[in-house]
């Protein structure tokens, strides 16, 4: 099983100490936080400040212990620290954090350490990983990171991610080309609006080649993943009412949801990026 380095663990350090403290606890908020994540109280357990006793936790307690708590850490930072790591966040004046560049680049990395060693990265993580770099919205990039992240943690939420993905994409395209979407279309006319804008077989290939019929056709079937996302998402992914009994899909389900989300969105894109015209 993978393991965090020592200069892996070193960035999670950096991103949590703010000069002696960790974050914004106070040092009774962050003995109870850490006794509920690892079931010790740092500060009373090494008698120091926050920041120098979850450094010598993390250089004395085993590598699972290590992971539990860095992993709580980050997501207690993803929840109250987004206007510092995402750029385009309101600016909220009574707001105790801006957006800073180079811990917005340490949470990167450390998110992307983390999603490694929970195995959350799919095989399609590269993939991911390329499309956070070349989405220009913050947003989208904040998309990829929960979709991936949810798979295991959060399997509905996860698929209703990877539906929200392909719309973004879809829409961001449209945008970008200064064509008019319409906020009622279905997905299956959001996709076939973008996918009528692009050059989607090669120029090698003329239309009266069957080989074109045969691109058009695995084509036809990949616009078709994003239509039965959508139908998947109305019973079971998120952005939708549920009653007291549901249950919920499992990881697998979301991997599924998630993988052709990040397959189908990566065509658009890099179709996109090629010049389709």
């Amino acid at each position: 099983m993978d393991k965090l380095t020592s200069i892996e663990i070193g960035t999670f350090l950096k991103l949590f100490n703010r000069g002696g403290y960790v974050l914004d606890f106070s040092t009774n908020d962050f003995d109870i936080f850490t006794m509920e994540s690892v079931g010790v109280a740092l500060c009373n357990e090494y008698h120091m400040s926050k920041g120098k006793s979850l450094a010598a936790y993390v250089n004395n307690a085993s590598a699972n212990d290590v992971e539990k708590l860095l992993n709580d850490l980050l997501s207690y930072y993803e929840e109250n620290y987004e206007q510092e790591y995402a750029e385009n966040t309101s600016d909220d004046e009574f707001s105790y954090c801006r957006y800073n560049a180079e811990y917005a680049r340490l949470y990167k990395k450390c998110r992307a350490y983390m999603n490694r060693v929970l195995n959350i990265a799919t095989p399609l993580a590269v993939n991911a990983a390329e499309l956070q770099e070349k989405f220009s919205s913050q947003y989208l990039s904040k998309q990829i990171e929960l979709m991936l992240k949810m798979q295991s943690e959060n399997p509905t939420d996860a698929i209703g991610k990877a539906k929200e993905l392909i719309e973004r994409c879809c829409k961001t395209i449209l945008d970008n080309k200064g064509v008019a979407w319409d906020k009622n279309w279905d997905m299956s006319k959001l996709t076939g609006e973008t996918l009528s804008l692009l050059n989607l077989t090669p120029k090698s290939i003329a239309d009266t080649d069957p080989v074109s019929e045969n691109i058009k056709a695995v084509l036809g079937n990949l616009r078709g993943i994003s239509t039965k996302l959508a139908e998947i998402r109305n019973p079971y992914g998120s952005g939708h009412g549920k009653s007291a009994s549901f249950t919920g899909l499992e990881t697998r389900h979301a991997k599924l949801a998630v993988g052709c989300s990040i397959t189908f969105v990566t065509f658009l894109w890099d179709t996109y990026e090629g010049g389709a015209s």
